[in-house]
């Protein structure tokens, strides 16, 4: 390949990179957009019904965990009832039910959705993690005033944007949330902030009298079983513990509010912002996530009332034998209208959520002193809310878009000019004039759920759009791509055709570009057209020439067509099976035994087979072992005799891999490969001291965590820095296969590092068959020719991008990002912080992706093709997969189907993302091993070179290395790509390797290094 073919290559890939970059939000502009608008005219909540609200969230609790009957049992000496005084309240005095929340079941949604009534879109949890991305309405900014408690990261958000001085927050230190300690006491802690307040109170006026004010707002946030969920998981004595801690904190804070006020003013409201699933984790759709538990009583709010027929219970609930009491489930965001109604104040504007009250049909939560005609009253009041919500957009909506078309149901005009919205409040207002508040509740209900529709008309207006557009793009990406890989015809397009096509492309992008611009759309619009535009471009100009000319061919078009939907369907097929393999794993085991089995005997030659069967049973054996870790289930525990195995196996596979690539014969190690087989050894010790150390709770001792880190950054670093030569592809492998397991110890849980070594003999199996099967077939390319694409390189592409799904699946499970456990994160980071424990997961996530990059990089030079070439094919490829999962994104039905989508999206772009960086990496990681490789097959290593020492020397020295370097490329590198990469490397590290160079002078015998 030339140097202006690969700067296409590179400008190929750095357009990918950005485009596929730049996609991923047209899922959020197309399926989530921020709800938060202003302009709306309040509404308020009635008169009240409580002097106060003492919000209680259990941050991270699960309903069935709490409400459950021996939830427990498999722990000794565990109670009947974990949570004695809230199951009272259950039984005796208050109502109870699930909140149901949504994706992302993270605090920072969960609190927006409990407080603020509304939904953030997905994609503002990556906008700021503490602070608020757009300022929101709050119950907090309602109230008159707030006096909040808890975790600085979840009450700086609401105090932010809300009125000066309203707010009030007590925070713990950051270093307080730690992992390796006992978390009840950030529980403790929020209740003797509570008890050390109004104990102030009786020296400080002030405060006495802003206490005792009307509208008052109290939130307590206990932080504690979530933390203690990360660290033991639900299902464990710590966390039982926990919610025995947090019950008897909600008695002492019931007490507490009866001896300073002396009154019974004050409702109470106990919930959770999310659950937590089995293995300790949240933020996906499971069920365990999205289910919390909601229980209210004090004044204004019913007590237990029976069940109903039909039952209100589930299987789900059964098991908490509450089946005699009515369980009323709302959505978490109907929380905020619930408060508001028992202050009196107005409903929070962005709010979304509906009065459990305002459907008739359905007893609510509230019991107010005017009965049903105040429940009229706050339902109306809640309708015109949600009504003012939709009227601000609908009108912006109108304003803002070209032929729009208006929501009918509201917007029908009546008899007397008015929109049918307006003729629908005015019914429900004569009702309720009239004394007939049932009918009036239910009008209100119907009136919410057509507005709301309404709310979702408007958000999802230009959806059918951005689908087109995304799609044509995705497409246009594939047609773009495939230039690459085909030779151009011989007849150009004419200048009559280009400009033809340069102007139809112009002329469709400025109409959509000024449609965009009248309609105020978003920036990204425009850049969501312009790809499309530019790919289509260039297709139409390089592509359909050869279109043409493979049609026009002396095969005739019946073949031509026949080859091409032949090679379609087997594409669309394959891409399809790994979309149906991220919610069914079993099919990438299906996919191992494929390769290992059905393709060596339906595919190589025969004589591929007969000639090398050690090979052939070796490749059919690593792709069964590799096969099995698909099959294993996602809920593991952590096993410190897996991980003690898994480093053990590191070790074996990479010494097996060492005598196999120097032919079987005796060979002393190398002092680099010691040393790396010594910090794996050091990792596995110091693993185990940490792992028996955080499971007896005595914390994680600083030299352990200090040590982890070291070794952990060395090991990773070595590979890089060492100055140890490696004469074959397979030595500078198992380099960083070495260099990289330590991460496998360090943060492994249980069987990753097993994984990791099955993982790295099959890629490395995968060299030498793709060699001996390309070796045996003709038509293989020259050392010296340019790239020409076969059919073949479609299946080469294909497993490539299967070992780029397995690579992520190997660490974690590619239904969840929440499936990514946290235990082995402690023992480098005992202290909460979300974006170095983030960074953790994701370098485990990437250390696979480094091998597979340096074996893909290889694989490329043993079949003679130019680097990235069978790259280029897989770039075809890719987003078959993409724009199927962008298709199936979706923001109804259940949570675990909304999570999971989203999941999906996202985790199959930034894979197609990585796997340029893949292809790129690997060729920076083999240059030299690569180069040395060629030079070796070209047999002319004995010329001797100048070698130079690793540092940087005068202009004159310079010079020499550079001519000489020169000099080299002419004799050794056919492909000037070689040199650059070369000459790339060694600038890039400020080193220059050879080693005749010191810094007396130049050795004149230096021993030849190439």
């Amino acid at each position: 390949m030339t140097v202006s073919s690969h700067r296409n290559v590179l400008k190929l890939l750095t357009l990918g990179l950005i485009f596929h970059v730049v996609f991923i939000a047209s899922v959020f502009d197309c399926y989530f957009t921020s709800p938060v608008v202003h302009g709306m005219l309040p509404h308020r909540a009635g008169s009240g019904e409580a002097k106060r609200v003492v919000l209680i969230v259990g941050d991270g609790l699960r309903a069935d965990l709490l409400f459950g009957v021996n939830a427990f049992s498999f722990i000794p000496s565990s109670p009947k009832i974990v949570a004695p005084y809230l199951r009272d309240i259950i039984q005796t005095r208050g109502a109870f039910g699930l909140s149901h929340t949504r994706v992302p079941t993270e605090s920072r949604p969960g609190h927006v959705a409990i407080i603020g009534g509304m939904y953030e879109d997905v994609s503002a949890v990556t906008k700021g993690w503490k602070t608020n991305p757009v300022h929101f309405d709050s119950i907090f900014n309602q109230s008159s005033h707030t006096f909040s408690f808890g975790s600085p990261d979840i009450l700086p958000m609401f105090a932010q944007g809300a009125t000066p001085g309203k707010v009030d927050t007590w925070s713990y230190d950051e270093e307080d949330e730690d992992f390796t300690k006992d978390a009840t006491a950030l529980d403790t802690w929020v209740l003797d902030q509570l008890q050390t307040l109004f104990q102030n109170a009786s020296s400080n006026d002030l405060l006495d009298s802003e206490l005792r004010a009307d509208k008052v707002v109290f939130f307590l946030h206990l932080l504690g079983l979530d933390t203690t969920g990360h660290s033991y998981r639900p299902h464990s004595k710590e966390y039982m513990n926990n919610i025995q801690v947090v019950d008897r904190i909600v008695q002492q804070t019931e007490e507490l509010f009866s001896s300073f006020y002396h009154d019974e003013e004050t409702s109470f409201i106990f919930t959770a912002d999310h659950g937590m699933s089995k293995i300790g984790n949240h933020g996906d759709g499971d069920p365990d996530n999205t289910r919390t538990p909601l229980i209210a009583w004090g004044r204004g709010i019913r007590g237990p009332i029976p069940d109903i027929i039909p039952s209100s219970h589930d299987e789900y609930s059964r098991l908490w034998q509450l089946d005699d009491f009515l369980r009323r489930d709302v959505e978490q965001a109907d929380l905020a209208p619930l408060m508001a109604a028992l202050l009196g104040i107005n409903y929070p504007v962005n709010s979304v959520g509906i009065l459990p009250d305002a459907d008739p049909t359905r007893p609510g939560y509230l019991l107010p002193r005017e009965g049903e005609s105040a429940l009229a009253q706050l339902a109306l009041a809640n309708a015109e809310s949600i009504l003012e919500h939709y009227r601000v957009k609908h009108e912006s909506k109108a304003v803002q878009t070209i032929m729009y078309k208006a929501f009918e149901p509201l917007e029908e005009v009546t008899q007397d000019g008015k929109p049918s919205r307006v003729f629908w409040l005015s019914k429900i207002e004569r009702l309720i004039s009239d004394g007939r508040w049932f009918e009036a509740r239910r009008e209100t209900a119907e009136l919410i759920e057509v507005t709301l529709q309404g709310l979702r008309y408007l958000e999802t207006y230009n959806r059918v759009l951005i689908r087109t557009i995304v799609v044509i793009a995705y497409l246009g990406w594939s047609a773009y791509a495939s230039l690459s890989i085909f030779s151009p015809p011989a007849p150009s397009v004419s200048d009559r055709q280009r400009t033809v096509v340069r102007l139809a492309t112009a002329t469709i992008l400025a109409i959509f570009w000024a449609l965009f611009a009248a309609e105020r759309a978003p920036w990204t619009f425009y850049v969501y057209v312009t790809f499309p535009c530019y790919f289509w471009q260039q297709f139409a100009l390089q592509g359909v020439p050869i279109v043409v000319q493979q049609f026009k061919s002396k095969d005739g078009r019946g073949p031509f067509i026949v080859r091409v939907l032949l090679y379609l369907v087997i594409v669309v097929v394959v891409l399809q099976c790994m979309v149906a393999a991220y919610t069914h794993r079993s099919l990438w085991s299906i996919g191992f035994v494929v390769m290992g089995i059905l393709w060596p005997y339906a595919s190589w030659p025969s004589h591929a087979r007969s000639q090398h069967p050690r090979l052939l049973l070796s490749w059919m054996s690593s792709c069964l072992v590799t096969s099995i870790f698909p099959l294993l289930s996602v809920n593991k525990r952590e096993d410190l005799y897996m991980i003690m195995c898994g480093g053990a196996m590191i070790i074996t596979v990479a010494a097996g891999c060492t005598r196999l690539a120097s032919n079987g014969a005796p060979k002393a190690a190398k002092p680099s490969e010691i040393t790396q087989v010594l910090f794996i050894l050091l990792a596995m010790t110091i693993t185990a001291s940490s792992v028996k150390s955080l499971q007896a709770k005595q914390g994680l001792s600083i030299v352990n965590q200090t040590s982890a880190w070291l070794i952990l950054a060395v090991s990773s670093a070595f590979p890089f820095i060492s100055k140890a030569q490696h004469n074959t592809p397979t030595s500078r492998i198992i380099s960083l296969f070495l260099g990289f397991g330590v991460c496998f110890v360090i943060l492994s849980i249980s069987v990753e590092g097993l994984f990791y070594a099955a993982f790295t003999c099959n890629l490395l199996l995968w060299i030498e068959v793709e060699t001996i099967v390309q070796s045996n077939r003709a038509g293989a390319a020259s050392h010296n020719q340019g790239y020409e694409f076969h059919t073949d390189h479609i299946r080469i592409a294909l497993f490539f991008l299967f070992f780029v799904q397995v690579a992520f699946f190997g660490t974690g499970n590619v239904a969840s990002i929440s499936s990514f456990y946290l235990e082995p994160v402690y023992r480098l980071v005992p202290i909460f912080n979300p974006f170095l424990m983030a960074a953790l997961l994701i370098f485990k996530i990437v250390a696979p992706y480094v091998i597979l990059s340096a074996v893909f990089a290889t694989l490329n030079a043993r079949l003679h093709l130019p680097p990235f070439s069978l790259f280029l094919v897989a770039l075809t490829l890719t987003d078959g997969m993409t724009m199927t999962f962008f298709l199936n994104v979706t923001d109804t039905g259940s949570w675990l189907e909304i999570g999971q989508s989203i999941s999906f999206f996202c985790i199959t772009s930034l894979l197609l993302v990585w796997s340029a960086g893949i292809c790129t990496a690997g060729e920076y990681l083999m240059v030299d091993t690569l180069v040395f490789h060629k030079s070796t097959d070209s047999r002319l290593q004995t010329v001797t070179i100048p070698s130079l020492q690793p540092r940087l020397y005068a202009d004159e020295d310079i010079t020499t290395f550079v001519m000489s370097t020169v000099w080299l490329s002419y004799y050794h590198f056919p492909h000037s790509w070689d040199l650059i990469h070369l000459i790339g490397r060694k600038i890039t590290l400020g080193i220059y390797w050879n080693r005749g160079y010191s810094k007396k002078g130049r050795s004149s015998n230096a021993a030849p290094s190439w």
